[in-house]
């Protein structure tokens, strides 16, 4: 919707013509927290993750736990990917690296793990006047990698190890820890009311 405004300032002035754009309400709240929300804006509150590195173990695993599990983990760049609903909602992916070690104390196997783990974000508005990005709490079955080995032996230690479950299990736990983290949360929960105000006294 358009309103069209004339005026004179004064005689032999000519006339000022000015078009105003109006928006309904619904739709100015939806550009809004497409704005406040928008991909680059979640991307930027994840990017400290980017490079990370944390290891895990050693911990038993297998049958009577006699093998020794230990890893590094490196994280990489995030990918955000806009899913098309009526909320709108994200699926981050962050890249994972892990260097492996099984150790059976007479002999050790590496191996070389890539992957990925998905995060599911979800954009709500509450209550009195916020933007919250609702992340769900990443799961095992977040996780997935890829998992090479060196040797035949290796890969069938990896199986009765269920050293896949270890690894989705301690990376889901690890994300589910750092995005608890008050840097992340900040970023996450977007208090409308407080900046308007703040920007109201400047």
């Amino acid at each position: 919707m358009s309103e069209l405004r004339e005026g004179q300032s004064g005689p032999g002035d000519s006339t000022i013509v000015t078009t105003e754009s109006y928006l309904s309400y619904e739709e100015f709240g939806r550009r809004f927290l497409e704005y406040a929300a928008s991909p680059g804006r979640i991307a930027g509150a994840f990017e400290k993750l980017t490079g990370e590195a944390f290891e895990f173990g050693p911990i038993g695993v297998g049958p009577g736990r006699i093998a020794k599990l230990s890893a590094g983990v490196r994280l990489g760049q995030p990918r955000l990917n806009r899913e098309v609903q009526d909320n709108i909602s994200y699926d981050l992916v962050i890249p994972l690296d892990i260097d492996l070690l099984i150790d059976l104390a007479v002999d050790r196997y590496p191996f070389h793990v890539d992957g990925t783990i998905h995060l599911h974000l979800t954009v709500r508005t509450a209550e009195p006047l916020r933007v919250l990005i609702d992340i769900a709490e990443p799961q095992p079955s977040n996780v997935r990698i890829n998992v090479a080995s060196a040797s035949r032996r290796g890969e069938l230690l990896r199986i009765l190890a269920s050293v896949d479950h270890e690894i989705r299990r301690f990376v889901a736990r690890y994300i589910a820890t750092e995005i608890r983290k008050p840097n992340i949360q900040a970023a996450t929960d977007i208090d409308v009311a407080a900046r308007l105000d703040a920007a109201w006294r400047l």
